[in-house]
């Protein structure tokens, strides 16, 4: 076959193109979705890890930290999948996408509390007791003068982390999610052909990735431009 009878085949017939729209879209409501449960869980989770650091404050609570990230970054992100659908959420009529999100926002964030804890502690500190000349407390402190200096230390791995998630989700197919990965692999089932469907998934989430990498690149010249 020429390339233009192989493009009809494998997505113009039987409307198989459908597929990887679909798995586009949940891949990236998932994507953002889980991201934001992930920065959201993990900020929390490092706030109170750095604060334990510096000041010996939140001893339980960063007990409880400590145990959940040994057990979210020891165990793969698969089987977390797999015990969030087949085993919490077992005997609830719960939607798969939602399921997705919960799963890999847990997973995330667990490596974002890592990398906003990095930056917190790479502040020097005499920004801290700088601030605290300044009248200010240690919640205030931490809000006004050591996230803003940490968040532009941290920006291209949380940049990483958020490609890293990006593709991650590739495993939704797992409980039957019509992710990007799945939808070609949907395709390749029907027409018995691997290349098209395979090359087409690699393709867009390599267009996804490069996208992602010029967003974070362009703010992260802009947070140096404004420390001009």
């Amino acid at each position: 076959m020429t390339f233009a009878e192989q493009f009809r085949f494998n997505f113009l017939e039987n409307s198989r193109w459908q597929f990887i729209v679909t798995g586009l879209k949940n891949t990236l409501l998932i994507s953002l979705l889980a991201v934001i449960v992930g920065v959201v869980l993990g900020f929390l989770i490092a706030v109170v890890r750095s604060s334990h650091d510096k000041s010996g404050k939140f001893k339980i609570l960063n007990f409880f930290c400590r145990i959940y990230l040994t057990v979210i970054r020891g165990t793969p992100a698969m089987v977390q999948l797999l015990i969030v659908y087949y085993v919490i959420f077992s005997s609830v009529a719960i939607d798969k996408t939602v399921t997705a999100v919960i799963a890999f926002g847990l997973n995330s964030a667990a490596y974002v509390a890592e990398i906003i804890r990095s930056g917190i502690m790479s502040i020097d500190e005499g920004q801290t007791e700088a601030g605290r000349s300044l009248g200010l407390n240690f919640s205030q402190t931490m809000r006004l003068i050591i996230l803003p200096q940490a968040f532009k230390n941290v920006l291209p791995a949380l940049g990483n982390e958020f490609i890293v998630l990006l593709k991650e989700i590739s495993i939704s197919g797992y409980i039957g999610l019509i992710d990007l990965t799945r939808g070609g692999d949907i395709i390749r089932s029907q027409t018995y052909e691997a290349l098209f469907p395979l090359l087409a998934v690699a393709a867009i989430y390599l267009v996804l990735v490069m996208v992602l990498s010029w967003l974070v690149d362009r703010l992260e010249r802009r947070l140096r431009v404004s420390e001009r």
